[in-house]
């Protein structure tokens, strides 16, 4: 599947009408715009991402005829094109409070969960609220949501509100369930992390600048990270320290649990902060895996990149 770019030129504000505004720092006021080109209708069927999360309590909202009442108090859900597959992110809450049931997970499917997707955003009319964002300020947290839905030709969706939900709960259980679905189908393949034997940072900054650590895996589960670096002079500065079990272990599992393999192939978000910067995870018979930092990611996940970095960068 071809990996689409996104670059700032999506962030063009010609068109937006100011619905509401506040001073800035102003607690409990609301700013809210209307993208006057935002299309109601979406008549292609390419899609190439779609990333839709929001809080399904607060407000009372009837199911669809014929629709079985949903189960979910939230639900955020991710898909990108990856290489040979999609990437896919969902994470899902049922209940409130204390009782309540939260779960997230990450996959790296063959199927092509796009078509799925373009006949959801179709059939719930998601393109009705396109170009509608509302943010009140000083709420404890987000009680609604956003969405983004973006396709090859151009065309995109994309709402937010942060005090009401911005789908239905149907809407909601729908989405869960399709990505559900694709989870359950091929996976594609990663590399083992029982053969993870090093991991490496690089990031070259716009002043000529350089960072580079090399964290090698040892057979007790320890490691040995070397790191150079050079800033506004032209010193270069070098150590290199043990690193602990307890930290290797927790590399891996932040690997786990964010899917950061997978990532590979995933488009990039067209915003770079610093410089440029990447991770090369080094396996048993010399296969890698090279990620960069500046990627599209689920938001729930995308620090995975930044906790390996900090911790070869600034902790080592």
């Amino acid at each position: 599947m071809k990996t689409p770019n996104f670059d700032r030129d999506d962030l063009d504000r010609d068109g937006i009408v100011v619905i509401s505004s506040t001073e800035p720092g102003m607690c409990g006021g609301t700013d809210a715009t209307q993208d006057t080109r935002a299309p109601k209708e979406i008549a292609s069927e390419d899609m190439i991402f779609f990333s839709a999360t929001s809080a399904l309590g607060g407000v009372c909202v009837l199911p669809e005829a014929n629709s079985a009442p949903s189960p979910y108090s939230y639900v955020s859900a991710f898909a990108a094109p990856a290489g040979d597959g999609c990437f896919i992110f969902l994470s899902t809450r049922v209940g409130f409070g204390v009782g309540g049931e939260s779960k997230a997970e990450w996959a790296l499917v063959r199927e092509n969960v796009f078509p799925a997707l373009v006949r959801l955003t179709r059939e719930c009319g998601l393109a009705e609220s396109n170009g509608r964002h509302s943010t009140t300020h000083g709420l404890p947290e987000n009680f609604g949501g956003s969405v983004d839905i973006r396709y090859a030709g151009g065309e995109r969706i994309s709402f937010s509100n942060n005090q009401f939900p911005v789908f239905t709960p149907v809407t909601g259980s729908r989405i869960a369930e399709t990505l559900t679905r694709a989870m359950e189908g091929e996976r594609l393949p990663l590399p083992d992390l029982s053969g993870l034997r090093e991991i490496d940072y690089d990031e070259e900054r716009e002043d000529g600048g350089f960072t580079r650590a090399a964290l090698k895996l040892l057979p007790d589960g320890t490691g040995v990270n070397a790191k150079s670096s050079r800033y506004s002079d032209p010193t270069v500065y070098q150590s290199e320290k043990p690193v602990e079990r307890e930290t290797v272990d927790a590399i891996k599992e932040n690997i786990k649990r964010t899917g950061i393999l997978a990532w590979a192939g995933l488009p990039e978000s067209g915003f770079k902060l610093g410089g440029d910067k990447k991770l090369t995870f080094v396996f048993d018979g010399g296969e890698s895996v090279t990620v960069r930092s500046n990627l599209l990611t689920p938001g729930q996940i995308g620090g995975g990149f930044f906790n390996i970095e900090l911790e070869m960068t600034a902790k080592h």
